[in-house]
């Protein structure tokens, strides 16, 4: 098998002016595609090379691993922005207020963490076995799928991620990036992990079928006082 660089669901520029069209052209144009590049370089006629990326992440070390959890961790980095304004579905809202006391708490605590992560890493939010929610920092590559946890978010907090735009200014950079969390990716990754399909968004589900209209009535039944 050989990876390919993921496309990004957005433009270049269309998370301007929180992160530049000139750092995308880096960070995923250069780092990013450098990961893929060398991981297929490494993998090349060895025995696992037709195994998905998530095998290359849990039962690799070395090399490999570095590069394909990197790719990975990129991929998920990426699809967790968005341009536009997102909401947490109600199931996810629900869980960051029992487990974090409050979204602004969750947010108090998620950004603490990936401020202060020494060096080069990653900052999760993760889905623990118990069903729990917590923040979880991670060096260098290394990523929530080798601790057997299920990720729902994480933010790039190596140098490569903000230098351009921020220089040594992580906290600036974090600020921003936080108002670019694609909270619709967030949502769907906790609906498959909790294999819920009716996990229904803040906002209306707006497609023309059965199961939109159940889901729009289950939303306008819980925002109507009893």
């Amino acid at each position: 098998m050989k990876f390919e660089l993921m496309s990004l669901p957005f433009a270049e520029a269309a998370l301007e002016p929180y992160i530049s069209s000139e750092t995308i052209r880096y960070h995923y144009g250069k780092h990013h595609a450098g990961y893929v590049n060398k991981l297929n370089v490494l993998i090349e006629g060895k025995e696992y090379a037709d195994n998905p990326l998530e095998y290359m992440v849990k039962y690799t070390n070395g090399a490999v691993f570095n590069n394909a959890a990197q790719v990975y961790n990129h991929n998920f980095y990426w699809l967790g922005l968005s341009p536009t304004n997102t909401t947490c579905s109600v199931a996810l809202s629900d869980m960051i207020k029992r487990d974090f006391g409050s979204q602004e708490e969750f947010k108090k605590q998620f950004l603490a963490k990936a401020a202060a992560l020494f060096g080069s890493g990653w900052v999760w939010l993760v889905l623990k076995n118990d069903g729990k929610l917590v923040v979880e920092e991670f060096s260098n590559a290394d990523n929530p799928l080798c601790h057997n946890e299920i990720p729902l978010l994480t933010c790039d907090v190596w140098e490569h991620a903000y230098y351009i735009d921020y220089r040594n200014g992580r906290a600036d950079y974090l600020e921003n990036w936080w108002k670019l969390i694609n909270w619709k990716f967030v949502s769907d990754n906790l609906a498959d992990a909790q294999n819920d399909p009716m996990t229904g968004y803040a906002q209306p589900c707006n497609e023309n079928n059965e199961i939109c209209d159940y889901v729009d009535k289950m939303q306008e039944n819980e925002h109507t006082p009893s």
